[in-house]
Parts: structure tokens; C-alpha cells; sequence
């Protein structure tokens, strides 16, 4: 009789990521490189603990590479704790220790965290003109979050 597969562990330990960011990169590539974000994106896709060679298969509809540049990246993901390997039927599986959203999420404030020690009040300001210039929706959706937030953290206190 065969188990049915253990879901991944939950990682507490953080994530080892590099810590420069390629602005020209479109979303997880601008963190993780475009193969590691397109093999990432492949494992999600298929949802479920998947040996190499199906990742491969998803990674090749889009972009041309080896099965063991694939392994190699497969690997490298596990190293920084966003893919969990175990063997399964004689092959090794990998599954995401992170949802799509999650790891979005955390990226986006690590980056957030890297850019405002350049200049907080530089990095809110341009923020506000760029949604203005771009999604009206969003700049008032930040408005919305602004409120909430400073309604939960109460009355603001200065330091002189």
C-alpha cells in the first residue's frame, strides 16, 4: 500500500536569497533570475510534489534548456528553502514550501525594506506618483491601507 504524499514542511528558517535586485527583470525574476522563476512557476502550476523531469516538461513549452540545467535550478531552489525534495517511487519530488502569493509577498517587502533605507520619504513620494500616474485604483487602494494602519497603530507619537 502506498501513502499518500506528506505535505511539505513549513521552513521557519528564512530564506536564502541574494540580495541584489535586476530592475529590468518582470516580477520573481527581478529576485530569483528568469529560469529560477520559471521553474518555480512550473512547480506551482503543477501543484503537487513533481519529479524533475515534469518540470522540465512545464519549463520547455516556454523556454529551450536542459533536463539537468532544470535538476541543477531545482536544486539550487531547494538551497535557498523555497522547494522541499524528498524521494518518492525511486525518484526525487519537489514541491513548493511557499504559495505563489506568499513568496510575492515576502519578496516585495524585503525589497521595500532594501529601498526605503535610500530615503523613506523619496521612496513614498515616488510611489504616490507613479500610481497616479499609472492605476488611480491602486493609489487609492495605498490610501485605504495608510488609514487602516494608522487607525490600528493608534495616535502617532513624535520624538524630539
Amino acid at each position: 500500500m502506498t501513502l499518500p504524499p506528506r505535505p511539505p514542511k513549513r521552513s521557519t528558517l528564512p530564506l536564502r536569497l541574494q540580495d541584489s535586485i535586476r530592475l529590468s527583470a518582470d516580477g520573481l525574476a527581478k529576485v530569483l533570475g528568469d529560469l529560477e522563476a520559471r521553474v518555480m512557476k512550473a512547480v506551482w502550476r503543477i501543484g503537487e510534489p513533481v519529479p524533475a523531469r515534469a518540470v522540465h516538461d512545464e519549463v520547455l513549452k516556454e523556454h529551450d534548456v536542459a533536463v539537468l540545467t532544470v535538476v541543477t535550478v531545482l536544486n539550487k531552489l531547494v538551497d535557498k528553502r523555497l522547494l522541499a525534495r524528498r524521494k518518492r517511487d525511486g525518484l526525487l519530488h519537489y514541491s513548493a514550501l511557499l504559495s505563489e502569493d506568499e513568496l510575492t509577498i515576502q519578496m516585495s517587502r524585503r525589497i521595500v525594506e532594501s529601498i526605503l533605507s535610500f530615503s523613506p520619504q523619496a521612496v513614498a513620494a515616488s510611489l504616490v506618483d507613479v500610481l497616479g500616474e499609472q492605476d488611480r485604483e491602486q493609489l487609492e487602494e495605498l490610501g485605504r491601507l495608510v488609514r487602516r494602519r494608522l487607525k490600528q497603530d493608534g495616535p502617532c507619537s513624535t520624538e524630539s
